[in-house]
C-alpha cells in the first residue's frame, strides 16, 4: 500500500448505504476512541503520514491498566501512551524505533537496527518490561522498563547474536535460538511464547522472558528445531501450522491463531512439548484448512484469523479477511468448543445453526463491525466509520475494554462493553 491508499469496491455497484442490523449482535460493545488520522470519506482510507497521532497499517496492540502500546508496523515503530487515550487522534507520548514522531522507514529510516525496527508486530508489557516482536529483523526486543522518553535502545535482543544483526535464523539453519518472522508474543502462565511464523512453529521458554542466546524449551508445530516446513511438509493436522500468528490463553488453555490454515488451535492442559492440539476452532476438524471466501459466512468459520485473545471468560478472534471481530461470552468450562473426541462432559455446546449437530464447537455470540454473521465487507462496503473495520490484525482484551489494530484503516480503535 502507498502512503495514501484508496480501496475500490470491485462489485460494480458503488458505495452501498449502511443499513442498521435487524438484530444487534454487538453484545453491547461500542467504539470509544479512534487513534489515527480521520477518514476523508467514502472508501478512501485515512492518510498515513507519520506523526505522533497518525499511523500506517498498525498490526499489534497491547492494552494495559493505564497504558496503551501500538506496533505502528508500516511506519516501523512502536507508539506508547502512558495514560489510556480518551479522545480521537490523541497523540502518543513516546515513539521507539524512530528518532522522532515524523520519521519512517525500516531501521530508523536507515540509521541502523540498533534503535530501529522493521515491521514490528507483537507488543506486550509484562511485569513492567516492554517486549516487541521486531518481525522482519527476526528478533525480539526487550526494555527492562517501559520508556518514558523517545528513541531509547532496547536492553535485550533475543533471536540475534547482537543488536546490529538482522538475518533470518541468525544467518544459518533453523535452530532453537534463531527466528524467522516472529509475529506474535505472549506470556501464558509462566511461559514466554513466540509465534515464529516464518519457521511455521511456536517456541516457548519456561520461566518467562529468556536471556539472549537461550534455546527454547518447548517447540510446537515441528518435529525438531531444524525443521521449518509448512504444516510439517504435509496437509494440515492437529500438530502443524501454516502461519502461526498470535498466542493467548489462561492457566488451563493455550490458544494459537493459525492464520494460514484459517483456524485457532487449543491445548488443554498446556503442552510441555510438541504434541497434537486438543481443540480446533474455525474448521470442522483438524485436517480441514479451507478458506471459505464466498459465503454466506457464519459465526464458526474464519478467513485468516490473525489474532486471538482470551481474558477471563471472554474470547475474541480477529477474523481478519472477513473484516470483523468475533466474541464468545461466558465461555462454558473454560473453552468455547468441544475437545478432539467431540465429548463435552455434559456441557451444552451449540453449532452455528444453534443446534448441537454439524460442528464440534459453539459459534461466536457477538460480531463487531458487521451487521450480521453472514456479512464480511471491508468497512461494510460503505465508508470508514467508527464501528467499521478493514483487515483487523491485532487485539488486546482487558475486562470490558478491547483495543483493535484496524490495519487497513491505518488506526487503532478502543471499544468498551456497555451494560
Amino acid at each position: 500500500m502507498g502512503r495514501y491508499t484508496v480501496r475500490h469496491n470491485i462489485s460494480g455497484v458503488g458505495t452501498r448505504p449502511d443499513v442498521a442490523p435487524e438484530v444487534d449482535l454487538s453484545g453491547g460493545w461500542r467504539p470509544q476512541a479512534w487513534l489515527g488520522a480521520p477518514a476523508p470519506g467514502g472508501l478512501a482510507l485515512p492518510p498515513a503520514a507519520p506523526s505522533m497521532a497518525w499511523m500506517y497499517s498498525p498490526r499489534g496492540v497491547f492494552l494495559g491498566e493505564d497504558q496503551l502500546v501500538v506496533a505502528d508496523s508500516g511506519n516501523h515503530r512502536v507508539l506508547i501512551w502512558h495514560t489510556l487515550p480518551d479522545s480521537d487522534e490523541q497523540p502518543a507520548d513516546v515513539v521507539l524505533g524512530q528518532p522522532d514522531g515524523h520519521t519512517e522507514g525500516p531501521a530508523a529510516g536507515g540509521r541502523g537496527p540498533e534503535r530501529g525496527m522493521h515491521l514490528p508486530t507483537g507488543v506486550l508489557v509484562h511485569e513492567g518490561r516492554l517486549v516487541v516482536a521486531d518481525a522482519w529483523h527476526h528478533r525480539i526486543l526487550v526494555w527492562d522498563s517501559v520508556p518514558r522518553t523517545s528513541d531509547v535502545a532496547p536492553d535485550l535482543v533475543i533471536g540475534q547474536p547482537d543488536a546490529g544483526s538482522v538475518e533470518a535464523n541468525r544467518g544459518g539453519p533453523c535452530s532453537a535460538t534463531g527466528l524467522y518472522w516472529p509475529f506474535g508474543i505472549a506470556i501464558v502462565g509462566s511461559v514466554f511464547w513466540v509465534a515464529d511464523t516464518g519457521n511455521r512453529r511456536v517456541l516457548g521458554w519456561r520461566g518467562g522472558i529468556p536471556e539472549p542466546d537461550q534455546p527454547a524449551d518447548i517447540l510446537l508445530g515441528q518435529p525438531d528445531p531444524a525443521s521449518h516446513a509448512e504444516n510439517r511438509g504435509g496437509p494440515a493436522g492437529p500438530a502443524s501450522f501454516r502461519w502461526p500468528h498470535e498466542i493467548s490463553g489462561d492457566g488451563d488453555l493455550l490458544l494459537i491463531a493459525d492464520a494460514g490454515d484459517h483456524r485457532v488451535l487449543g491445548w488443554s492442559p498446556h503442552p510441555a512439548g510438541d504434541r497434537a492440539a486438543d481443540v480446533v476452532l474455525g474448521q470442522p476438524d483438524f485436517t480441514s484448512a479451507e478458506e471459505w471466501p464466498y459465503g454466506p459466512h457464519t459465526n464458526d468459520r474464519f478467513r485468516f484469523p490473525y489474532a486471538v485473545c482470551l481474558d477471563g471468560q471472554t474470547l475474541a478472534v480477529a477474523d481478519t479477511a472477513n473484516n470483523r471481530i468475533l466474541l464468545w461470552d461466558d465461555v462454558p468450562g473454560g473453552t468455547p468448543f468441544r475437545g478432539a473426541d467431540c465429548a463435552d462432559g455434559g456441557t451444552p455446546f451449540r453449532g452455528a445453526d444453534w443446534s448441537d449437530g454439524g460442528t464440534p464447537f459453539r459459534g461466536a455470540d457477538c460480531v463487531l463491525a458487521q451487521p450480521d454473521f453472514a456479512s464480511n465487507g471491508e468497512n461494510r462496503w460503505t465508508s470508514v466509520q467508527r464501528d467499521t473495520l478493514c483487515w483487523p490484525y491485532g487485539l488486546s482484551l482487558r475486562g470490558d475494554a478491547l483495543a483493535v489494530a484496524d490495519a487497513g484503516n491505518n488506526r487503532v480503535v478502543l471499544w468498551k462493553r456497555e451494560p
